[in-house]
């Protein structure tokens, strides 16, 4: 069983798009389910719409989910393990104030040296946490004696030292879990085999190991921690930059399969540079992919982009932008020549399809030849338009093509009219004076 575990806290990042993607390939090969779960343990900044916005765009990356849950839905299971935890000694009662914590936190960064709990707290006994009824406290587990070690499927092997993983919180002052304890204890319970996330989680990992440990949960998982998205200035890719949201993206007119096939390419060893979701299922390979971060490069997604325009069924391309002629198609696709995105080429389907203003370039021929199409009839065959309107207005070359594409896409430049006036002949608008 894998899984793919977002916060519903934002719109979904192309770098966590990128962890589901893989989840989603790695189900595929090794015939395994993949659950879908919310990890809502941060209450004040949870968005219910965000959910669904996430459900709906993993749908349209034709990424699927055999059960979806929320982690708030197994919070019985989190708090009476932490209390079986508590019960046999492996955890322990911290009631430390925040603003206690917080000033040794202070001080620890004064004194330019890392923040570890000082096991306040552990040696407390029964009968002291009878005297503090009411006093709130938070349930930490005790820190490991020994290293906590494992294989990463990306990054090798990976080991942190007692003093690294900490005594861990389990359960805060308000009862409710810690990211890094429900994350451990939802994994477990639904057999969890294999763990691919960013590798923002890496310190995470053996804090979670621990965890599992003192459960006595037996089962190896494998974890496979995906390198950051960088920017282009090289830092890591901020959710406040607009290309780094994946709904951002789409609203900009590229195609999910691009943004799959781009985001698959990061740091990888691929047969071909242009593949889709599926065909990427069949050669995939995890170890092939480079431990070492990736540049986000918009102009390598715009190239993607238009190639997958153009490996697109014509009738799909078009009611993408809201039409459904297989001209439309064909013509999105000529537009490539010069655009990367659907957006970009629904600006010049629009010039084409309507009514054009007069442009104050090429404005005297531009004025001829229109009063020779008043109320005609457009040939069906773009040189019999063309070398009428030529011989009735004595215009030629540029004179007459400038101004002739004008009238029939509202731009001066762009395609060769003779492979989009067969494309737009039943949208050509009759003109009047």
């Amino acid at each position: 069983m894998l899984r793919f575990a977002p916060s519903p806290t934002g719109n979904l990042h192309i770098g966590n798009l990128r962890v589901a993607l893989i989840n989603h390939i790695i189900s595929v090969q090794n015939k395994e389910d993949l659950i879908l779960r919310i990890d809502d343990t941060d209450n004040e900044r949870n968005d219910s719409q965000m959910i669904e916005n996430i459900v709906r765009i993993l749908q349209s990356f034709g990424i699927s989910f055999s059960k979806m849950f929320s982690q708030s839905e197994n919070l019985k299971f989190h708090q009476s393990i932490a209390m079986d935890l508590l019960t046999k000694r492996k955890a322990f009662c911290c009631f430390c104030s925040q603003e206690e914590i917080q000033a040794k936190k202070d001080k620890a960064k004064k004194d330019k040296k890392p923040y570890r709990y000082d096991n306040t707290c552990l040696s407390i006994t029964d009968k002291d946490v009878l005297e503090a009824e009411g006093k709130p406290f938070t349930i930490r587990l005790r820190s490991p004696e020994n290293n906590i070690s494992f294989i990463d499927k990306v990054k090798g092997e990976i080991s942190l030292a007692p003093f690294e993983v900490d005594s861990t919180i389990l359960l805060r002052s308000d009862k409710k879990p810690t990211y890094n304890f429900a994350s451990s204890v939802d994994d477990m319970l639904n057999d969890i085999s294999l763990v691919i996330r960013g590798d923002d989680h890496l310190t995470n990992t053996p804090k979670q190991l621990h965890i599992l440990n003192s459960i006595n949960y037996d089962k190896e998982i494998n974890f496979a921690h995906l390198p950051i998205i960088l920017n282009t200035d090289g830092k890591k890719m901020s959710k406040r930059e607009e290309s780094s949201s994946v709904q951002w993206l789409i609203s900009k007119g590229y195609l999910e399969t691009a943004i799959a096939n781009y985001l698959l390419l990061l740091g990888n060893q691929t047969p071909k540079e242009v593949f889709t979701l599926d065909e990427a299922c069949e050669w995939f390979d995890l170890s092939k992919l480079s431990s070492s971060s990736a540049k986000f490069d918009i102009n390598k997604l715009n190239f993607l982009n238009r190639e997958h325009i153009l490996i697109s069924d014509d009738i799909f391309i078009s009611e993408k932008l809201g039409y459904s002629d297989i001209n439309i198609g064909k013509l999105i696709k000529l537009y490539t020549e010069e655009a990367s995105t659907l957006e970009e080429i629904k600006s010049k389907i629009t010039k084409t399809i309507n009514k054009k203003e007069t442009p104050n370039e090429w404005k005297e021929n531009y004025n001829i030849i229109k009063k020779l199409l008043i109320n005609r009839e457009f040939e069906k065959d773009f040189n019999d338009f063309k070398n009428n309107i030529s011989k009735e207005s004595n215009l030629k070359g540029k004179n007459l093509l400038k101004p002739l594409r004008y009238i029939l896409t509202g731009e001066f430049n762009g395609p060769n009219l003779s492979e989009i006036y067969p494309l737009i002949y039943n949208y050509l608008l009759k003109v009047t004076a």
